[in-house]
């Protein structure tokens, strides 16, 4: 099994920062990819950021500029940078894991952008 645990949500005002970090552990070998999405209220969950285990990253149309994944795989982590935060941006952040083609979801964590 594969086991996913998000930190580094919380409330920000627009214009700031936040990092997100996802510590995958378990089952964790053969890894495809590992990225991030979000989903607003009343909205469908989409994808934000992944990037793929030979480091190649791709970034939503509406983050691209802004935030930027990264991963440590001697920590079996991987992090979002998001910059330049927007009230747009406010949603529940979820990590997702996809490994030998079936992917593993973490249990989210909220980023609000408010003044």
């Amino acid at each position: 099994q594969v086991q996913l645990v998000e930190s580094g949500g919380g409330l920000v005002q627009p214009g700031g920062s936040l990092r997100l970090s996802c510590a995958a552990s378990g089952s964790i070998f053969s890894i495809n990819s590992m990225g991030w999405y979000r989903q607003a209220p009343g909205q469908q969950r989409e994808r934000v950021a992944f990037i793929t285990s030979d480091g190649t990253t791709n970034y939503a149309d509406s983050v691209k500029g802004r935030f930027s994944i990264s991963r440590d795989n001697a920590k079996n982590t991987v992090y979002l940078q998001m910059n330049s935060l927007k009230p747009e941006d406010t949603a529940v952040y979820y990590c997702k894991l996809v490994r030998s083609g079936l992917g593993y979801w973490g249990q989210g964590t909220q980023v609000t952008v408010s003044s």
